[in-house]
């Protein structure tokens, strides 16, 4: 089957154009999206993804890229251990000016096609007062590729803790909301905190492996999604990045 994939339970706000073809995302242009596997968190997530370069920044908007092999075989063996053991524990907030409204995470404005969603996704959540909404849920951290067969760190537990946010937004959240309210969080499977300096070698083992480059008009990107972890360089002037999805995989937990 090559059919494009929906973005359901996504993250990050963007825009269907057609036929699941997306922008990459809507994040202003100052920002720094993280590296990260597209859709690790969840139950079902896409093995290909693919970016067409419509139109290059006229600064910077690379899309760095890391070996996610590499990045599992550059961290400690007692933090792969830890979190072969544990797992991860996302926690997201959708709604109250907040996260992206749960209608467009879900792609549906029916709460009971939610609820129904998260039932058979392994998703524990609860509504909120003025149509908020929490979910929970525990996904392995490393996981084997389905035809390589070699294990590869597939999360989003540094790019969703909130140490990993801008300091700046980081503050102007804390000053408003409980760390519980924030859009989302991090947590190890058991719900225990994931130690600071965990994170710290998380975040650096993704650094130290990325690969970056610079768009040109009609540049094709083609990437495994689980082999290779994508990020977002901050830019200057108008940039237009699309994105597909394709072959969906199913958690083996």
């Amino acid at each position: 089957d090559r059919k494009l994939l929906s973005y359901q339970d996504g993250s990050s706000p963007r825009t269907l154009l057609q036929d699941n073809i997306y922008t990459s995302t809507d994040y202003p242009a100052s920002q720094t999206i993280f590296l990260h596997s597209e859709l690790s968190y969840a139950n079902t997530y896409p093995l290909k993804i693919y970016f067409h370069c419509v139109k290059s920044a006229d600064q910077g908007g690379e899309t760095p890229i890391a070996d996610t092999r590499k990045i599992y075989r550059r961290l400690s063996l007692e933090i792969c251990d830890r979190f072969a053991e544990k797992q991860v524990m996302y926690v997201r907030n959708f709604g109250a000016g907040l996260g992206i409204p749960w209608q467009q995470a879900f792609e549906t404005s029916s709460k009971s096609a939610v609820e129904q969603y998260c039932q058979n996704n392994g998703i524990v959540m609860v509504w909120g007062d003025n149509d908020k909404l929490q979910t929970r849920q525990v996904r392995p951290a490393i996981v084997k590729h389905p035809q390589t067969k070699e294990l590869v760190w597939f999360n989003h537990a540094a790019f969703f803790h909130i140490s990993t946010l801008d300091p700046q937004i980081r503050q102007t959240l804390a000053a408003e909301f409980a760390e519980t309210e924030f859009p989302y969080n991090t947590y190890y499977g058991d719900g225990s905190e994931i130690e600071p300096e965990v994170l710290a070698e998380i975040r650096a083992a993704y650094q130290q492996e990325a690969v970056t480059f610079s768009w040109q008009a009609g540049d094709i990107l083609m990437l495994d999604n689980m082999l290779t972890a994508h990020g977002r360089n901050p830019y200057v002037g108008s940039r237009r990045i699309v994105v597909g999805m394709a072959e969906s995989i199913s958690n083996q937990n």
